[in-house]
């Protein structure tokens, strides 16, 4: 098998792409870390089914966009659905400006931007194909008629269709259908919901398809999960990792239908689970859960902790230590009350570690070719821990300073740590040629790695 040419990308041990053989060191998943509400869906055109969720930065503000809608336990009925939007500058705050486009009753001016045909699962996006018009910077998908129709917006805010035609129309969308531009791949991705039979029964499944226009879509194709079995996975919010976005990141919210906990008419129960891919079509899947309902009863509520679609990366509350990644999660759906949503965060690229404990464990990458002069890694030890790194050449044997007695152990815990040998400082020497790297964890873990020019 030919070397790998990783050149200067930033690397996480998300799947196996990297991992030639371990001894003593699991692949463990990390769940993110609840923190404060972002938003409770509380105004009179808002309610207890309030979803599918967008969130992205767009220049120096923060963009929300989400359904709003409410369903009446007691007669069984939904209220109309709208397309709401809320804004912050920090990612934290959130705030729903009052705008002059959709009225709703007594109330002139609102957050809502649209009703109507799109409005139960709204999904848009900020344009970053760089042949993009100007009066299309923003676009959307939309389910319509059993099918997907797009939209366009020069703002963000007042929304057209871009034609009276569905742009998709194989699939079942009764979900947060979304599709945004791969820069990596150079055209426009759309992950969407269909119905697959698997064994005689219909599982919700993801589709995939193609466009260099966002009007003319290739036919769809299944995701493929290797051996993972089949669930029922009601959305995808699938999206490039910021720091790395030739790796795409999905966050299905899993759907058990015949599960029950709390006490209401209606079956079901979810939580967040996690996904990764290189292609987007073949994917690495999880069957733990990313993030678990918890301790909050109405987290057990039927369809909750759907994670919305978006990550942002911003500071963390505690002075002194890197940015984090927030997502977003929601509480509350079909609850008595009103649903929110709540942000979460973790360490940069800290999804999945490659753990060891106490004892020691080690990790061989494939052969791999780089670009750069230094190795930086993302890792974390106790205090007792460490983690050593040893480069082999292509026979398998340490290369001359490089071995693991010439590495400083390495403790503590950061984003970007410079690995350092005690007679070679500059790797410059073995750029382009096939190395592999050994890394003994001592109760540590590590996240990603990557080659840098200083």
């Amino acid at each position: 098998m030919p070397p790998l040419n990783i050149s200067s990308r930033l690397e996480l041990f998300v799947d196996d792409y990297l991992i030639e053989k371990q001894r003593r060191v699991e692949q463990r998943l990390t769940p993110p870390i609840p923190r404060e509400i972002a938003l409770e869906f509380d105004k009179p055109w808002e309610g207890n089914t309030s979803c599918y969720y967008r969130v992205f930065k767009d220049g120096d503000i923060y963009r929300l966009y989400y359904r709003g809608g409410s369903y009446d336990r007691d007669t069984k009925k939904a209220a109309e659905q709208f397309v709401c939007y809320a804004e912050s500058r920090d990612g934290v705050k959130w705030e729903r400006p009052a705008l002059d486009i959709h009225p709703y009753r007594r109330h002139k001016k609102t957050n809502i931007l649209h009703s109507g045909a799109g409005a139960h699962n709204f999904s848009p996006f900020r344009d970053s194909n760089p042949r993009c018009k100007n009066d299309a910077k923003y676009k959307a998908l939309g389910s319509h008629a059993k099918a997907l129709i797009a939209f366009k917006s020069k703002d963000g805010l007042r929304w057209s269709l871009m034609q009276d035609e569905p742009v998709i129309t194989e699939g079942a969308f009764d979900s947060q259908n979304l599709a945004f531009w791969d820069d990596e791949r150079g055209c426009y991705i759309d992950f969407h919901r269909d119905f697959r039979r698997v064994r005689g029964k219909g599982v919700r499944d993801i589709k995939t398809c193609t466009s260099q226009d966002f009007l003319n879509w290739t036919k769809p194709q299944w995701l493929d999960f290797g051996k993972t079995p089949p669930e029922h996975l009601y959305t995808n919010a699938i999206t490039p990792y910021p720091r790395a976005p030739h790796i795409l990141m999905g966050f299905p919210k899993r759907f058990l239908p015949s599960r029950k906990v709390v006490d209401v008419e209606m079956n079901g129960l979810s939580d967040g689970v996690f996904m990764t891919s290189r292609d987007g079509l073949h994917w690495n899947r999880w069957r733990e859960a990313f993030i678990r309902p918890g301790l909050q009863s109405d987290r057990w509520y039927n369809r909750n902790n759907m994670t919305a679609w978006g990550m942002l990366i911003l500071p963390s509350a505690i002075a002194g230590t890197p940015d984090e990644i927030s997502l977003y999660s929601s509480e509350g759906y079909y609850s008595p009350n009103v649903c929110r949503l709540r942000r979460y965060t973790l360490r940069q690229d800290g999804f999945v570690s490659m753990h060891a404990d106490a004892r020691g464990g080690e990790v061989l990458t494939r052969a791999l070719k780089f670009e750069g002069r230094q190795l930086q890694i993302n890792y974390s030890t106790s205090a007792a821990g460490s983690v050593r790194v040893e480069l082999q050449g292509s026979n398998g044997k340490p290369i001359k300073g490089f071995s693991l007695d010439d590495c400083e152990p390495i403790y503590g815990d950061a984003i970007g740590q410079k690995v350092r040998w005690s007679k070679q400082k500059d790797l410059s020497s073995l750029a382009g040629k096939a190395i592999r790297i050994r890394f003994m964890l001592e109760d540590a873990d590590l996240y990603s790695l990557q080659f840098v020019k200083r």
